[in-house]
């Protein structure tokens, strides 16, 4: 069955469509997209994926059409972050 592998870091993205067993799960997906490869600095022990958006785990089953997703830590604290003020944007 065919699956993407996405993964995005600023400046460079990658989004691989790979076929993989029936019974294949998210860490194999991974390992046979060669992400793993482009980007050595992935580590998957602390680093989240998911499915389409929604966290899942390493040992999740695929359907045919996921989007497996590895997902990069966040690098600044969302409480020291100023939020943006769309409805000042809508004004103008």
């Amino acid at each position: 069955m065919q699956v993407g592998v996405a993964y995005s870091e600023p400046g460079n993205q990658v989004w691989l469509n790979i076929e993989v067993a029936d019974d294949a799960t998210v860490l194999q997906a991974i390992e046979k997209s060669g992400v793993l490869r482009m980007f050595p600095h992935i580590d998957l022990e602390t680093q989240r994926v998911g499915i389409f958006s929604r966290a899942t785990t390493l040992d999740a089953s695929l359907r045919a059409g996921d989007r497996v997703e590895i997902y990069r830590p966040i690098i600044c604290d969302p409480q020291t972050v100023p939020r943006r003020d769309l409805a000042g944007e809508e004004e103008e």
